[in-house]
């Protein structure tokens, strides 16, 4: 591994603010579960607090402006300096970073702090600066395959902003349409992704050859969420139209299948940090398919059927990247801890509960977003026990980051 950072100048930055993986792993994990918890209340009843947009534009919004992009942010950050080969950003502007990530989730929580137009203006500024700090290493050494990102995130934050522009403007804008254009966001940003690291990682893990790429299959999968994020970013000019929303899904979801399977995710059954990976993938692929339809036939439940994708495909892969990438990052060897198989077993049960339990049992639909809300509360709680200390403490191979 290349000396990236002198090491005497890291190691006068606390642990917690030497690489962007840090902070925002473990912050994004904590708000996540701290969130959710909240959620259930409010959903409930139990509680009662009035958050920008209200309580169901809350949660959609900070699960993926809040939490989705924090881990983004830590993930992005951490890889600029691998990619390029020059120091990403650290201490006290990595710190700043994270403290604008922060008040963000504040205000947006109480926007009586500081007016609806301020809150808005600070959550919108988080994923820019994002943006302008990973461009700088990117652009110095003319990497220019990995400049993609920049502009991803650009439109990262045009999806944020319709959604706040649906609390100004609810007749002209759909929050669920811009939360929803997120959500796909994140599916390509992962699709683009799992594409360049899991044929490496299954291939490095059960010591076999790593199965090439084939670009067209890569350009279709990728391209049909893309398609689909412009969709539902354009919904304010055209409209919805559920018939090819529902048919290009299906053909996402059955070219992530079929790229999914080139990966022979049946040899990763006995490596956590791999099968967890792959199963999260499959339900991607699956819930892009079973989504599509949803869209196609009446009686299956969109709303419901979102959450597949959310829950165990997002969530999971999430889950599973946060894992392995902080045992790397950490000088550590790539063994999760051995409960962190529930964690992942977790996340997907919480997955196929939230889905199908209020469709094929609507009268307990409170039940289950009740339980499969606690089991993504358990599943991210196991990886704060366990890697909040990690997270906290440098690197135990004595290197910088």
């Amino acid at each position: 591994m290349m000396q990236i950072t002198d090491s005497k100048e890291a190691h006068k930055i606390a642990p917690l603010f030497r690489l962007g993986f840090r902070p925002f792993f473990l912050g994004g994990a904590l708000f996540s579960v701290c969130t959710m918890l909240l959620w259930l209340m409010l959903y409930s009843g139990v509680l009662n607090f009035q958050p920008l947009g209200g309580g169901y534009w809350w949660h959609i919004h900070e699960m993926i402006f809040g939490f989705g992009c924090a881990i983004i942010a830590g993930f992005l950050l951490t890889a600029v300096q691998t990619w390029t080969g020059l120091p990403s950003v650290q201490g006290k502007t990595l710190t700043t970073l994270f403290v604008l990530w922060l008040i963000g989730r504040v205000v947006v929580m109480y926007p009586s702090l500081l007016g609806t137009t301020f809150t808005t203006l600070i959550d919108l500024a988080f994923l820019p600066t994002v943006a302008f700090i990973l461009a700088k290493p990117i652009l110095a050494v003319k990497q220019y395959r990995n400049l993609f990102f920049v502009p991803l995130l650009v439109i990262f934050t045009i999806a944020n902003a319709e959604m706040h522009a649906s609390i100004y403007y609810p007749n002209s804008v759909s929050s669920q349409s811009a939360g929803y254009a997120g959500v796909m966001l994140i599916t390509l940003l992962i699709s683009i992704m799992a594409g360049r690291v899991v044929p490496m990682f299954t291939a490095n893990g059960t010591k076999t050859t790593k199965i090439s790429a084939l670009p067209w299959l890569d350009k279709l999968t990728n391209g049909s969420l893309a398609l689909i994020t412009i969709l539902l970013l354009l919904h304010p000019a055209i409209g919805m139209n559920s018939f090819y929303i529902g048919v290009i899904l299906i053909f996402a979801g059955i070219f992530q299948t079929i790229r999914w399977f080139r990966w022979r995710p049946w040899i990763s059954l006995g490596m956590p940090l791999l099968w967890s990976l792959h199963l999260a993938i499959k339900a991607l692929a699956f819930g892009l398919i079973l989504l599509g339809m949803s869209y196609l036939i009446p009686k299956i439940p969109t709303n419901h059927i979102w959450h597949l994708l959310t829950v165990g495909g997002i969530g999971g892969v999430i889950l599973a990247m946060i894992s392995r990438v902080s045992l790397g990052h950490t000088g550590r060897t790539l063994q999760a801890p051995k409960l962190m198989s529930l964690a992942f077993l977790t996340i997907v049960l919480a997955s196929l509960l939230r889905s199908f339990g209020p469709w094929f049992m609507p009268t307990k639909t409170l039940l289950f977003i009740d339980i499969s809300g606690l089991l993504w509360i358990v599943s991210f709680t196991l990886f704060i026990i366990f890697y909040g200390p990690m997270l906290l403490k440098a690197r135990i191979d004595g290197r910088p980051g």
